[in-house]
């Protein structure tokens, strides 16, 4: 039963028909062929499947182990793993060529890590952790520090860690002390950090550690961040390695669930200084190193996905798999396996029509990145950028905070069995309980969506992206088998625009915005998550029933229409609640005291 098979015929609808491989039409991609991103999926299901998959069992039971001298071993079976995964060019394949990577669009390389995340979700997190290390090293880095780190990142054989946390400072990054003192070329780093995901391990031959640190005379606050680079171990000037740099893992997190994963605790500095070299501008760490987060929080959100998709399998599984109970007696009331009862198929049709809803916003998001950074008209550009700073948000927290409930949905079918850990299904919801939490818990992200992104633009943005839902309900209004689709998604629809210009005006208060913006963040995330992804399913709905109209046979069609339909009609009226929950205000939450 614990078994994961990449879901590449979806994947497949997903860029074909929905995207209809819109990313391949810009210059950077014309050589990529459908063929091509058809033959990377297969090939990544089979590495998913039955390289990384297998492992992930194996990876919670077995987990990281830190040892007395400072290294840490991972699971049997990850580091071989990940040089299948290196050794395959994997990780350098939404990078650009000349970067030394395969130049493959942003959308194919979100599918294939969703792929991963799926098999593997702890061992998943080393390469995405690389992926932001690239974009940061990339867009700040000086070209020395580019020409001797950049090759090795997209290959994948020294991986990249983001250093954040510390002990005193949580998601307040302007409380962060690790100090950086010039010497020379180089800088001295000295102090803690903490929560630091694949900080040290034994699959990759060096680690690259961006690190956020304040000179000596930097001032208080955000602004006197800088960002550095820092090596576990130093580079000679011929290119290889060096001695061990001045960077100890003091211990590793006993953590509720990605156990394989080693989140590390890192101390810089106990023999004189750990050498590192400054990336960008001083005092500009926090703007540098968002590059990464950006990265990170996008990938967060298919992560959430990937885990969300095994659940699904392995609920669905059990549920044809266990006997138990009969039919009603207008179906016959014979024996039947738990998948007849239709209690539990409201459960597995609920994970299985989110799941694909999340998929589709996800890839649509991946998709826009793709747009933003290389149309050639700079009008298209900044418009897909200023879409996808509004769907990142949702993306990472809608997609986890839905993913933890596909999760929890997946043990309820298993049923007693499903709170037994040799079953699996448990894991799974433990791995994606971190997922809402880091790269910027969801809460940071609802107020980055009610906050800087809507208010910065009076609300343009957004309301662009809803005239495209807009559009949508138009056309499944002019397709009788679909217009009742259209009629509740119009509702869905006038509920957000009427919740976001609620917060936008409340937001605009000079005395009692920011609680507004606090108080109404998360229900206009959820609600737009809701609605946002009923959507997507719209479209899935349009191009399924064009499908069938044109004679196919294939069941995939019909069942996507039964997914849209559930996301319609029985998921979006529980987002729609959000709305009379912003309507209510915020005045039990100002005077509710605690202790």
């Amino acid at each position: 039963m614990n078994h994961y098979v990449a879901p590449v015929r979806d994947l497949r609808f997903v860029l074909e028909e929905l995207l209809g491989h819109h990313s391949l039409t810009l210059s950077n991609f014309t050589e990529t062929t459908p063929d091509v991103v058809e033959a990377v999926l297969d090939e990544a299901a089979k590495l998913a499947g039955d390289v990384w998959g297998p492992l992930n069992a194996t990876g919670d039971h077995q987990g990281a182990k830190h040892h007395p001298d400072g290294r840490v071993t991972t699971p049997d079976g990850f580091a071989a793993a990940y040089q299948a995964y290196v050794e395959g060019g994997w990780n350098g394949i939404g990078v650009s060529e000349a970067l030394g990577g395969q130049n493959l669009p942003e959308v194919v390389a979100s599918a294939v890590q969703e792929m991963l995340h799926g098999a593997n979700m702890a061992l998943g997190l080393c390469p995405m952790l690389t992926a932001g290390a690239i974009e940061a090293l990339a867009h700040h880095g000086s070209e020395p520090l580019k020409a001797t780190y950049l090759p090795h990142l997209v290959e994948g054989t020294w991986t990249g860690t983001m250093n954040l946390t510390e002990p005193q400072a949580g998601s307040d990054l302007s409380k962060v002390r690790t100090k950086a003192v010039p010497e020379g070329d180089h800088y001295r780093i000295s102090g803690q950090k903490i929560y630091i995901t694949w900080g040290e391990h034994d699959a990759a031959e060096n680690i690259i550690h961006f690190v956020l640190a304040r000179k000596p005379d930097a001032p208080e606050g955000n602004k006197g961040i800088s960002l550095f680079l820092v090596p576990q171990f130093l580079v000679n000037d011929d290119g290889t390695l060096g001695e061990r740099n001045d960077v100890l893992c003091t211990a590793i997190e006993h953590k509720l669930g990605i156990h394989g994963s080693p989140t590390c605790s890192l101390s810089f500095g106990e023999q004189g200084g750990a050498i590192g070299y400054l990336v960008g501008e001083e005092g500009r760490g926090l703007n540098h190193m968002f590059t990464m987060m950006n990265e990170a929080r996008h990938k967060v959100g298919i992560q959430g996905i990937g885990v969300a998709e095994r659940a699904c399998q392995h609920a669905f599984a059990y549920a044809q798999e266990r006997h138990q109970g009969r039919l009603s007696a207008a179906r016959g009331g014979k024996e039947c396996p738990i998948s007849e009862h239709l209690d539990v198929r409201r459960m597995l049709l609920s994970m299985r029509a989110r799941t694909d809803a999340l998929r589709a916003l996800a890839l649509y998001c991946a998709a826009q990145l793709d747009t933003a950074r290389h149309a050639e008209n700079e009008s298209e550009r900044l418009a897909a950028q200023a879409r996808v700073d509004i769907l990142i948000p949702v993306v990472k927290s809608f997609s986890t905070d839905q993913a933890v409930e596909i999760a929890s949905l997946g043990i309820q079918v298993h049923g007693g069995m499903g709170y037994i850990e040799e079953t699996g299904a448990a894991q799974l919801l433990r791995d994606a309980r971190i997922a809402p939490i880091y790269e910027g818990t969801n809460g940071i992200q609802a107020l980055d969506l009610a906050g800087r992104k809507l208010q910065r633009d009076n609300g343009e943005a957004f309301s662009s992206l809803l005239n495209e839902v807009a559009d949508t309900v138009e056309r499944l209004k002019a397709e009788p088998a679909l217009a009742h689709l259209g009629q509740a998604l119009d509702a869905g629809l006038e509920d957000l625009r009427a919740a976001k210009q609620q917060v936008l005006e409340q937001g605009k208060d000079p005395e009692n915005g920011p609680d507004a913006v606090q108080g109404y963040a998360t229900p206009l995330l959820n609600l737009a998550g809701h609605v946002l992804c009923a959507w997507q399913m719209g479209q899935a709905a349009l191009s399924a029933q064009a499908a069938i109209g044109q004679g196919t046979t294939d069941p995939f069609y019909k069942a996507k229409l039964l997914s849209a339909q559930f996301v319609i009609t029985q998921w979006l009226p529980v987002g729609r609640a959000q709305r009379a929950v912003i309507e209510a205000g915020i005045q039990c939450l100002s005077d509710f005291e605690v202790g």
